[in-house]
């Protein structure tokens, strides 16, 4: 089957481009150009007409990749027209006339990249990141898993238990013959600094899931205290509707933000305090959730009536920034147990001391993500079989070596299999779907 997609944005450009990949890419170029297929790789200007009528229906550059020496590993065809709807509505109408042609999937011809060996999952993934990124840490990141440095060391750390299962079943294929003192130690020390390797790698924060997904930022405290008004000053927008009357916001409102390159995710929620509507109880259970889940927590309070005991002094304990707004109202000193706690003090009505904040939540967000350069885990996925790998490395470790070699080759097996399900060494076929439909169509 030959698939086709538009595979620049929709809607009205200069230039759109709709890819072709499969066994009838030169049948649909002959079809609609009237002429052979061009010179591999060089853009070539060509009309591109109704294939019953030879009505034109654009002028555009025709990019010719036979297979395998292209992106998804078969013939594969680039045809550059006008950016108009119309345009590329009659340029598929046309396409899916020629037998064997159907729209493509998301993600499919990067599917097929991946079926054909063109590339392997991380670097599959990597581009859909890179296509998504909204900021310069996040595009970074991106590049760094398509270049490889994921797939390298996952790949190293396969092929060391490779190695071990080796001698584990040269054990089990010949058990009459005595596996030598030397090659049990070997086996145990290298399993063991494998094991260690990838709960290092486990130890990371979980910086990379946070930089491709956002850094959750949730603003709480008690009704009133400012927190839609603080929204909306850091986005510069409307966001949350701000009102006197308290409990107002019983919903989570969120909104996007690029904070000196990184992705930041910015919750307001519902004010805490004691209620009998049931509407504004969920939204304070929403809150407290919110909150339990977030990178950082803003919790905004009064000035005039700070009241930190109870489920505020909880917030307080870990990565969280105190807000004392309406700070222009204050005539006397904070509390000096107050004044000792991470915070600052502003007030949204005057526009003061709003700089500071967004200094404290910069160099918060700079602290958290010092550690990026080594980071080799982007997605829960990756996580998760490195958890597994290592859970059957502990096992294998944990086996009477003489008695049990049977059970233990089985744990090296499923280690090996969960670092191989990361990059795509084995039949993944469950994921794979779940991976490319967060692909966009034409990619």
């Amino acid at each position: 089957m030959t698939i086709y997609a538009l595979s620049t944005g929709p809607g009205v450009s200069g230039v759109a481009i709709v890819r072709i990949s499969g066994p009838e890419a030169s049948k649909v170029i002959e079809s609609l150009t009237g002429k052979k297929i061009p010179t591999p790789r060089v853009a070539t200007l060509r009309k591109i007409n109704n294939i019953n009528t030879s009505e034109l229906i654009d002028e555009g550059l025709i990019l010719w990749f036979p297979g395998p020496e292209s992106y998804t590993g078969e013939d594969m065809a680039e045809i550059h027209v006008h950016g108009g709807k119309a345009v590329v509505l009659a340029l598929q109408n046309e396409i899916a006339k020629v037998n064997n042609c159907r729209l493509a999937d998301p993600g499919e011809f990067t599917k097929l990249a991946f079926q054909n060996g063109k590339i392997n999952l991380l670097k599959a993934e990597s581009v859909a990141d890179l296509i998504s990124a909204e900021t310069e840490i996040q595009r970074l990141q991106a590049i760094k898993i398509m270049k490889g440095k994921s797939s390298d060391k996952f790949n190293e750390l396969r092929e060391k238990l490779l190695k071990i299962l080796s001698f584990v079943e040269a054990k089990i294929d010949f058990p009459e013959e005595d596996l030598p003192e030397e090659n049990i130690k070997m086996i145990k020390q290298n399993s063991s600094n494998v094991l260690n390797e990838i709960n290092k790698i486990l130890n990371d924060q979980k910086v990379g899931e946070i930089i491709r997904e956002g850094f959750k930022i949730a603003i709480v405290g008690p009704t009133n205290a400012g927190k839609s008004s603080l929204l909306n000053n850091l986005s510069n927008r409307e966001v949350a509707i701000v009102s006197e009357i308290a409990g107002t916001t019983r919903d989570v409102v969120e909104a996007h933000l690029n904070i000196d390159g990184y992705p930041v995710i910015i919750s307001d929620t519902a004010g805490i305090r004691d209620s009998k509507d049931e509407i504004e109880k969920k939204g304070i259970k929403l809150s407290l959730k919110k909150a339990e889940n977030a990178d950082l927590k803003l919790v905004v309070v009064d000035a005039k009536s700070i009241d930190l005991s109870g489920f505020l002094n909880d917030l307080l304990k870990n990565n969280a920034i105190l807000v004392i707004n309406k700070s222009d109202l204050l005539k006397v000193k904070l509390d000096p147990e107050i004044a000792k706690l991470n915070h600052v003090q502003i007030s949204l009505k005057k526009n003061l001391n709003i700089d500071k904040l967004i200094l404290k939540i910069k160099d918060y967000l700079k602290n958290k993500f010092v550690s990026e350069e080594d980071i080799l885990i982007t997605r829960e996925r990756h996580r998760q079989h490195l958890m597994q790998c290592a859970d059957h490395l502990k096992n294998f470790s944990d086996k009477n070596y003489e008695k049990d070699f049977d059970k233990a080759a089985e744990d090296l097996r499923l280690a090996t299999r969960h670092l191989g399900m990361i990059v795509g060494k084995v039949d993944v076929e469950e994921i794979l779907g779940s991976i490319f439909n967060d692909f966009c169509i034409g990619k």
